[in-house]
């Protein structure tokens, strides 16, 4: 017996998921509603350009869609997704810089008014680290994944990933020490 579609907003993901892996288009529509915020935020993050971050995202729901029988236990769909999202990134970021036209990013930054003042100060940061060092930042800090699962995923030995995400995080620290010197100033005006 099919469940109504009013819910399968209130239905628990692991059941919601069950009826994607069965073929139910409402329910996987349903999975990239709940899903499809985080999932561009996180393809934003990685290539600093909303419009790419956008087309990155469809196609993460795409292969979903298509590999959606692989997956194996609809209790694991969270870190699937998330595994199958880094992957579609790291395809791309092989095929071409999605950086190489950093000042038409830049002006496009310019004219998005979602972001607060701080995002964009950090993806302007973000942007200006080595792909790879942005990369495992992101995938450490962002998506919250381990040393070893990041190595696994971007191919690189964990010893790199380490310098990665340490030098990356010290040039960070560089890039945006205005914030601490702020915090500084209102610490000694208080």
């Amino acid at each position: 017996m099919p469940v109504a579609p009013d819910h399968y907003a209130e239905g628990p993901e692991a059941l919601v998921v069950s009826l994607a892996l069965r073929g139910d288009r409402t329910a996987f529509s349903e999975l990239v509603r709940r899903r499809q915020s985080w999932i561009r935020n996180l393809m934003r993050r990685c290539c600093g350009d909303a419009t790419l971050a956008e087309d990155l995202s469809q196609q993460v729901f795409v292969q979903a869609w298509r590999k959606m029988r692989q997956l194996k236990d609809p209790a694991r769909f969270g870190g699937w997704i998330k595994r199958l999202a880094v992957n579609v990134w790291l395809q791309h970021q092989r095929k071409a810089d999605p950086l190489a036209k950093a000042d038409e990013i830049e002006q496009a930054r310019g004219l998005r008014g979602d972001a607060t003042a701080v995002e964009m100060d950090l993806d302007r940061a973000l942007a200006r680290l080595p792909s790879s060092a942005r990369t495992c930042i992101i995938l450490s800090y962002y998506v919250r994944m381990t040393h070893p699962e990041i190595a696994e995923a971007t191919e690189l030995k964990p010893g790199t990933v380490k310098s990665h995400i340490r030098r990356g995080a010290e040039r960070l620290r560089e890039l945006l020490s205005a914030y601490a010197e702020s915090d500084g100033d209102a610490e000694r005006a208080v």
